[in-house]
């Protein structure tokens, strides 16, 4: 203690003066008073338990002390042995935080296990004397029931402040009677309620009634439901039924953090699992901040009114700012992604920092902070075993605490204690003020907002800058006059007044602002009915204007948004502004889905499919890659989706008819979909092959041969890619591509498929197998599928029944599908448009694959023109205009499809380069005599 303050090595000294005897060590004499200085109570534990002194000097603490045994029948005894316990195993962690043995993350650890030991020594102790004279609680089904002792708050976090209180919730699984055992006398029947409710009591009283001993632990049973008012015990029902009904905002906060800690711990999961919802609600949750705002202010109450400024949990940038910032942001997003379901703090933080949700930085910084001010709060409590979070006011208490912390004096400390809670409250403050950061809106387009539906006046709208006036003034009276918009809460209303004000501002300059408003008007029709989507536009200003810009440039988003709010969260990701995933990504994406029941596994699958189509056309519709990569990437999402509904389907006729030994099963991919150029909202055209033994058939209790299983399948993958749910509907399938088309079999033999293909296929078929490849099933069947598939490509054809055949049905098609006027033209059907590249490119294969065979193996346009230009079937010069003119057909094809426009676009010189390339390598290379 050389450098310490005379006064505090005069108290150290004294505090070695009480033992009767020190080992002769000046070692162990040194930490002894390090540890003096720091705790008055570890010195007088130490001085009432010697043995425990030894035992430290021993070894300094390395292992947890082992708890004692509470014997039934001496119930006198538990409290002195509890408390004991308690007091020796608190001391054990002083030494080990103050000599720095331990950080203060193992410190906290230590000090929840010690309670969650405790609390279960106690309970079972508890349980026994009740069972002694009530018997066992028993369920309608006869099965014994146990409390379950929830632990909340840092105890449920795993995070108890060295002499915190402990925040428990009684509840149990379900209701009955108790009875005794089979030849047990003198038992006296409770109802569960009255039986658990004394459970709990005696559990409190054993652990936090004051005895000579002190106190093992003080208990709070405040939070649970109606507080003090409320049953001391509930039923699992009973507490569900509350939390739908009477939930609050603070509560899904101290929920966020609860933990079986005692009882019937399985039971308690089971619960917490049941509870989920009410926790972290389905959708982003930006109303949650609301609730934060209106603790915050409560607290700042409570402050200002215990003059509470040197309280480093509820003071500002105290402990508790750390805990509601890093919860907020996990009851947003936690819904959504269950990494961030973590009660513990630290872990928390780095789950936030890992989504991107918070900075690395100030995960860092906020978590340095955390485990300062925690190691603080400790190291005040540790003083006198008093639960406190203030500052002392003595200097010599002052200058304890400093010393024992390292520091050279209080002012030393204090300066760091202030920089950490400044850091703290900069991260806090920043939290809650995005909304503040909403552009200033006009106070006439304000005060016109609320004056509807019976007041404000157009020319307010005119003089905003809005083109038609006049009709966006009647939509909006008539939003405004819509029970949905009547029927609002006052806190959802007041939501409302905010939005959309800065709605319509930021929709005046629009091109079209009356199409923009009408957009708009239906998406918030749907979310009003869901308070956190319009909270989400309210606390974030970027998905405000984001919205308003993409509304008006897509009417193809529009729609889906008004369909499916929760693609709203999209426009927040940061994952929608970078580069979309690659192949094996998206098969990621879905795989959870594999191992979900059917009806929960489609809806899982239509949200992956709409956030990421979304996401592909967002990239699409601001140019951040080109549009052939979007329709590749809607083509790999497609795989992954068909993937995945063919492992549910096979699971379902698996359970309902057995398995076929040995067979395996392909679906393959026409059209679009086989050649990677998949349009948004593009059907699938699909086709299924399978392959058995002989007469095989399934093994289940109603058995089915190999031709009806396997029709039963690919029937099952046509039904759940086309089911409706409530996150929409995944595909819609064309199956008319099979061998005889719409009179054939939905399912073919693999040996039938290739006769078909090479016997009594078109040419046109042939055609069509260009571009046809496998998407899913085994392995086998894919190998065989392209060998079929080369083989029929790669066959000796007559050069002028190929060009007659190609060529005719390009006219009769055109004839009857082309929409082109004089002043528009078809960008699919048109003469020189995608059509004719993909009849060019088709009857090129078709002729040279027999001498070329690397041209089997591309299915795309540009991968198809690159071989083509390898082999030299077409010059380079003619693919380089191909490739640019395919290009520019699919972006302005994706263009239209993204504002709901047909595919008919006015003639100007870009349109015309690209028809004049593909119309003229049509002539020069492709089927013209």
């Amino acid at each position: 203690m050389d450098t310490a303050p005379p006064e505090i090595d005069a108290r150290a000294a004294r505090a070695l003066a009480r033992f009767e005897a020190i080992p002769d060590d000046a070692g162990l004499r040194e930490r002894l008073g390090r540890v003096a200085v720091a705790s008055d109570f570890a010195i007088d534990v130490l001085v009432r338990q010697p043995e425990l002194l030894a035992r430290l000097a021993a070894d300094d603490g390395a292992q947890p002390l082992s708890p004692p045994t509470l014997e039934p029948g001496s119930s006198d005894a538990w409290p002195r042995l509890l408390r004991r316990y308690r007091t020796a195993e608190s001391t054990r962690l002083v030494w080990r935080d103050v000599l720095g043995l331990d950080d203060v993350d193992a410190t906290l650890a230590g000090t929840t296990q010690l309670a969650d030991t405790c609390l279960q020594l106690a309970l079972a102790a508890v349980e026994q004397d009740l069972a002694r004279r009530h018997g066992v609680v028993h369920d309608a089904e006869g099965q014994p029931v146990r409390l379950v002792v929830f632990g909340m708050g840092k105890l449920g976090g795993g995070e108890l402040n060295f002499s915190s209180d402990i925040d428990l919730v009684y509840a149990y699984e379900h209701g009955g009677e108790s009875r005794g055992e089979s030849g047990q006398t003198g038992v006296r029947p409770l109802a569960a309620e009255d039986y658990f409710a004394r459970a709990g009591q005696q559990l409190a009283r054993l652990l936090d009634e004051p005895t000579v001993d002190g106190f093992c632990h003080r208990v709070d049973l405040r939070l649970r439901p109606f507080g003090n008012a409320g049953r001391v015990a509930m039923s699992f029902a009973a507490m569900e039924q509350y939390f739908q009904r009477e939930g609050r905002d603070w509560e899904r906060y101290a929920w966020q953090k609860a933990r079986p800690v005692a009882g019937d711990v399985e039971a308690g999961r089971r619960f917490l699992h049941t509870l989920r919802p009410f926790v972290y609600r389905r959708y982003l949750d930006f109303g949650a901040l609301d609730g934060l705002r209106a603790m915050k202010a409560m607290i700042a109450a409570e402050v200002a009114r215990k003059e509470l400024a040197d309280d480093i949990k509820r003071g500002p940038g105290g402990i508790r700012e750390i805990e509601f910032l890093a919860q907020a942001l996990q009851l947003i997003r936690g819904g959504r992604e269950a990494s961030l379901r973590e009660p513990r703090l630290l872990p928390a933080l780095e789950a936030l920092c890992k989504a991107g949700q918070v900075e690395p930085d100030a995960a860092a910084g906020l978590a340095g902070d955390y485990r300062f001010l925690r190691r603080l709060e400790n190291r005040l409590q540790m003083l006198h075993d008093a639960q406190t979070h203030a500052l002392p006011e003595s200097p010599l208490e002052r200058a304890r605490i400093a010393v024992a912390l390292g520091y050279r004096d209080w002012d030393a400390l204090a300066q760091e204690i202030a920089a950490h809670r400044a850091h703290v409250s900069s991260e806090f403050d920043a939290l809650l003020s995005q909304r503040e950061q909403q552009p200033a809106v006009a106070d006439d387009i304000t005060a016109y907002w609320r004056a509807l539906p019976e007041g404000g006046s157009a020319q307010a709208l005119a003089a905003a800058g809005f083109q038609a006036a006049p009709e966006v003034d009647a939509a909006l009276r008539d939003f405004a006059r819509s029970p949905s918009v009547r029927e609002l809460s006052d806190a959802t209303r007041t939501r409302l007044d905010r939005v959309m004000p800065v709605l319509l501002q930021a929709s005046a300059p629009a091109d079209r602002p009356l199409q923009a408003i009408r957009r708009l008007l239906s998406l918030l029709h749907n979310i009003l009915r869901r308070a956190s989507y319009l909270a989400l536009l309210d606390e974030q200003p970027a998905v405000l204007a984001r919205l308003v810009d993409l509304v008006t440039r897509s009417a193809l988003l529009a729609e889906r948004l008004a369909a499916h709010p929760l693609l709203l969260d999209e426009l927040l990701d940061a994952r929608a502004e970078g580069p979309l995933p690659q192949r094996e990504l998206f098969a990621q994406a879905c795989a959870p889905a594999r191992g979900m029941e059917t009806e929960a596994a489609l809806f899982a699958l239509n949200e992956v499919r709409q956030q990421l189509s979304f996401r592909i056309a967002l990239a699409t519709l601001d140019r951040r890659q080109p549009a052939c990569d979007s329709t590749r990437q809607l083509a790999w999402l497609a795989d992954a989706v068909v993937g995945t509904v063919l492992v549910l389907a096979w699971r379902e006729l698996e359970r309902a008819h057995g398995a076929i030994p040995g067979a395996g099963f392909a679906v393959l991919g026409y059209g679009s979909l086989g050649g990677e150029e998949l349009g948004f909202g593009s059907d699938l055209d699909l086709v299924f092959l399978y392959d058995a033994p002989p007469d095989a058939q399934s093994g289940g209790a109603r058995p089915l041969d190999a031709p009806r299983w396997f029709a039963r399948l690919a029937q099952k993958i046509v039904a759940l890619l086309g089911a409706v749910t409530g996150g929409g509907r995944l595909y819609d399938v064309d199956v008319r591509l099979r061998p005889d088309g719409g009179q054939g079999l939905l399912v073919s033999t693999l040996a039938s498929y290739d006769e078909y293909q090479h016997e009594r296929a078109w040419t046109w078929e042939h055609q069509a197998l260009v571009r046809a490849r496998f998407i899913a099933g085994g392995e086998a069947l894919a190998e065989a599928f392209e060998r079929i598939r080369g083989d029929t490509l790669a066959r000796e054809r007559d050069p002028a029944r190929l060009r007659g055949d190609v060529a005719s049905m390009r006219l009769r098609m055109r004839g009857e599908l082309d929409r082109s006027t004089d002043t528009l033209f078809d960008l699919k059907q048109g003469d020189g448009g995608l059509v004719d590249l993909e009849f060019l490119l088709q009857y090129l294969v078709l002729r040279e694959a027999a001498t070329h065979p690397a041209l089997l193996v591309p299915r795309a346009t540009r991968p198809l023109l690159d071989a083509l230009a390898t082999a030299r079937v077409l010059p380079e010069a003619a693919v380089d205009a191909l490739r640019d003119a395919h290009a520019w057909l699919v972006a302005a094809g994706l263009d239209c499809t993204l504002d709901r426009r047909s595919r008919l676009v006015p003639h100007d010189a870009a349109l015309e380069t690209a028809r004049a390339a593909v119309a003229g390598a049509w002539r020069r290379y492709g089927p013209v005599d």
